[in-house]
């Protein structure tokens, strides 16, 4: 299964190294995609992040490039999302997610995010981490 993973699920993967949503990411056969914003995002949260997690920002960024390294997660520049950008303009019931819905247009699948809002429009399925839970304990 094909997604793009939002800021916030990546920073519970960061701040719960035994949660469901880090094993989701790491242990899983699922192909994530992220557009580079979230490294902007991270970058501006890296104070919080090391709070939260008792680690030091220099830990807290190693931790981030493991999860990327030891997942699927694929980082997408922006210039890549130029065609889908106005189409996700529309729809995007957030301005700070239309990153997002850019580049599942362009990727033709889904988001997971937690954001309630984003279930708000109906022209690209949003998966919360409860959810992709549940999708998993049905193919079982």
């Amino acid at each position: 299964m094909e997604l793009v993973v939002d800021a916030n699920v990546l920073f519970s993967a960061l701040i719960a190294p035994e949660g469901l949503t880090r094993e989701l990411i790491v242990g899983t056969q699922l192909s994530l995609f992220t557009p580079e914003y979230v490294l902007e995002e991270f970058n501006n949260h890296v104070d919080e992040l090391s709070i939260k997690t008792r680690l030091t920002r220099n830990d807290v960024v190693k931790v981030l490039t493991e999860i990327i390294s030891h997942s699927s997660l694929k980082v997408t520049p922006l210039s890549e999302l130029k065609t889908t950008q106005s189409k996700a303009e529309r729809i995007s019931p957030d301005p700070d997610d239309v990153h997002y819905f850019a580049l599942a247009l362009k990727q033709k699948c889904g988001i997971w995010s937690n954001d309630k809002k984003l279930k708000t429009q109906n022209k690209v399925p949003v998966y919360s981490t409860t959810d992709l839970i549940n999708l998993f304990k049905r193919k079982k």
